[in-house]
């Protein structure tokens, strides 16, 4: 298999979690290598120096001690939730709690004015300094389209599986809605009442997952996505033989269940392609809906795929605009006669 956009970034400090039992744990350590997916004005992830983690003897250790006595994450993670999104804002207040050099102040803070909830904000910490942070968080698998909305580079054409959300429109509502926020008088007030002072808050933006490329297609990356960014393939159901075919004899995979969507699998999970084609073939069988795969070659490369039902997108969603225009589906013939 030789396609320039398939191999996967978790190789990058992949021994971290190879060594670790829990998934917590394996789930931390994989959050603490991923890289945003996309750069923007603000700042992005906490580095691993800002955690106090950045020596790589002290951040083992500490990761091996999480994995002897994961009852110290249950705090966090202890009614483990299905919801990825969810799942993953746990990790954070997790880390960031139990990080050295960082400590959690507020996880979720709700905001209200004249009676109506205006939004919330998603973590509030503060750093080795004691400088108060806010941090909008999101892991987001994003899915490329080849045609679509806008020229070749348009966040627009990078959907979700479940094709209600896009890059897009999360750039928009976390940079026009969600930052924001933060300067609202009601939150001002709130940051206040929980000992900030709002003049000093440094906001940032946490935003890991993996870019999809179509497989066997080339397309360019979107704006405005970093460089480091995560990268897999996807491809429909019926493209399954000839990806299948491409890769080396004794491959081997995996199906990724949620919230586990973050570090590889233990290496004992991975079973023969033809196991795995059997899987997929029942999936889309009884429930035809995208399934997220990791693969591994003999040579100890990683892939991240996902497999799709021949007829997806069966929509695209509406662009970030305050105006109502078509639909996607409309304005691309997606899910027309």
């Amino acid at each position: 298999m030789t396609h320039s956009r398939c191999a996967d970034g978790d190789t990058t400090d992949r021994y971290e979690w190879d060594s670790l039992t829990h998934p917590w744990v394996r789930d931390l350590a994989w959050l603490l290598h991923a890289p945003d997916l996309v750069a923007t004005a603000y700042a992005g992830r906490p580095t691993l120096a800002e955690l106090g983690l950045e020596n790589s003897a002290c951040r083992q250790a500490w990761l091996r001690e999480l994995d002897m006595a994961p009852e110290r994450l249950e705090p966090y993670l202890g009614e483990c939730p299905r919801r990825l999104g969810l799942y993953h804002e746990r990790l954070w207040h997790a880390l960031l709690d139990l990080a050295p050099a960082t400590r959690l102040l507020a996880t979720n803070l709700v905001l209200h004015a004249h009676g109506r909830t205006l939004g919330e904000l998603d973590l509030l910490y503060v750093d080795a300094q004691e400088r108060p942070v806010h941090l909008e968080l999101a892991i987001k698998y994003y899915l490329g389209l080849r045609d679509g909305p806008g020229d070749a580079r348009d966040p627009a054409r990078w959907i979700g599986t479940g094709c209600a959300d896009s890059l897009a429109r999360k750039l928009h509502h976390t940079l026009r809605h969600q930052l924001p926020l933060a300067h609202h008088p009601a939150s001002l007030a709130a940051l206040k009442a929980n000992g900030i002072d709002p003049t000093s808050l440094e906001q940032r933006i946490a935003m890991p997952g993996v870019l999809f490329w179509p497989w066997p297609h080339s397309l360019p990356a979107p704006r405005p996505s970093r460089r480091t960014a995560l990268q897999g393939v996807w491809l429909p159901w019926r493209d399954w033989p000839a990806l299948h075919g491409a890769l080396p004899d004794d491959s081997l995979g995996v199906t990724l269940h949620k919230p586990h969507w973050l570090a590889p699998p233990r290496d004992e999970r991975y079973r023969p392609l033809p196991v795995l084609e059997a899987e997929l073939r029942e999936h889309f069988v009884v429930a035809p809906t995208p399934r997220q795969c990791h693969l591994t070659t003999p040579d100890g490369t990683q892939w991240r795929v996902f497999v799709v039902p021949d007829d997806w997108p069966r929509s695209l969603p509406l662009p970030p605009t305050t105006q109502r225009r078509r639909s996607h589906a409309e304005n691309w013939g997606i899910g027309q006669a």
